[in-house]
């Protein structure tokens, strides 16, 4: 069963009151994933044509209009969106007074589940990652993109380099450039940005990355950027001229596709994972072919290929934590870069332990910590902006 016949399923469950616990847990879950918010409005749509607006009077006069029903979910982060993806103040009506018809008290479950971590309001300071990089030139000139104005930042060797308001810096050639003009686009723990480049390929950069290239970005008959830590790609298409993605131990190369590298240079393994064409990875000694859901895994001199669900490579673009079958290692990796927190653990072998499961990456901290700990032989302990694990 495919996640968009599961949401279907269990939301067919949850109007006859069958969900049990668990599933009202993931139906949240699967409602909260941006990748399924197009579904999520198909069904509350098709909830709201099938009964009479009258029926929403208790929920009005129980709860207040659509602005306050919504707002008291969301103190129960358990529907928590960012900013840019809140819905229309129409739509927040009609979603967050069916939510409260739909799900009636169940809404509020996952508080009193709360897990066995140690955690108080005093951790409110550690508030989940936003848009934001910084833009280094080829002059040497610095740009906090979000401290800058939307417009033109700059405009160099015949490139004018531009910031939109929904947080993507454009490239655009207008005259006659030069091959050596090399930008960075970095980012620190809690930040992400998008960038597209002149040929408009996308590129959607995660927390503790950086991506170095040439604002011309054609050179010698390739183009070519360079990655340290972990984008989502979706490149033009060209046939004339590669796109080559180096990292420290590998070449990605496409004509035209969509793919993502994880090449952080904290872990021990760099992996590509392709949605969609075809792409070469290749170090020293070795090269691989991949097909669209395969994940090639390059590892000292080793590649490796295995099939894998895409969907867990790019939750980070699609901004959820997705912990199926990651270390508790791995997964605390992320959460570090995302929150920006240190983790400290107490007892090594936990590293190893196995997750499961998603939660949004708008979540606060406390919430993210409750749904790895539960059933788990481990508890979290915050303090100060490192996270114990014991």
């Amino acid at each position: 069963m495919t996640e968009n016949q599961r949401l279907n399923f269990l939301f067919n469950r949850q109007l006859q009151r069958l969900n049990s616990t668990e599933e009202k847990e993931e139906f949240l879950l699967l409602m909260a994933d941006p990748c399924h918010k197009e579904q999520v409005k198909s069904l509350l749509k098709r909830y709201w044509d099938e009964f009479d607006e009258n029926e929403f009077s208790p929920a009005v006069l129980l709860f207040g209009d659509g602005e306050e029903i919504l707002s008291k979910i969301q103190s129960e982060n358990i529907y928590p969106l960012p900013q840019s993806q809140r819905r229309p103040k129409y739509w927040i009506g009609i979603a967050a007074a069916l939510a409260i018809l739909i799900f009636g008290a169940s809404l509020f479950y996952l508080k009193q589940n709360a897990g066995s971590a140690e955690f108080t309001d005093a951790n409110s300071h550690i508030v989940p990652g936003s848009t934001g990089a910084t833009l280094k030139l080829a002059n040497g000139k610095t740009i906090k993109l979000s401290d800058a104005v939307n417009g033109e930042l700059a405009n160099e060797a015949g490139v004018s380099i531009t910031k939109t308001k929904n947080g993507l810096l454009i490239y655009e050639i207008k005259g006659t450039t030069l091959p050596d003009q090399i930008n960075t686009l970095s980012t620190n723990n809690g930040e992400t940005y998008q960038v597209r480049l002149p040929d408009g390929s996308l590129v959607w950069l995660n927390a503790a990355s950086s991506l170095s290239y040439s604002t011309a970005l054609v050179h010698s008959g390739k183009r070519s950027v360079s990655l340290v830590g972990e984008a989502y790609f979706e490149i033009a298409k060209d046939k004339k001229h590669p796109f080559i993605v180096k990292t420290g131990s590998q070449e990605v190369e496409v004509l035209g596709t969509h793919f993502n590298v994880n090449a952080y240079g904290d872990e021990s393994t760099a992996k590509t994972t392709l949605l969609e064409g075809s792409v070469k990875i290749k170090n020293k000694t070795n090269q691989k072919i991949i097909v669209p859901g395969e994940q090639a895994t390059v590892n000292g001199a080793d590649i490796s290929v295995d099939k894998v669900n895409t969907e867990y490579a790019i939750a980070w673009k699609n901004g959820v934590f997705r912990f199926t079958d990651k270390t508790l290692e791995a997964g605390m990796l992320e959460v570090a870069r995302w929150y920006n927190v240190q983790v400290i653990y107490k007892r090594p072998e936990l590293k190893n332990e196995l997750l499961g499961g998603r939660i949004s990456k708008y979540a606060n901290i406390n919430q993210v910590l409750k749904k790895m700990e539960l059933a788990k032989a481990f508890k979290f302990t915050v303090k100060g902006r490192e996270i114990v694990v014991e």
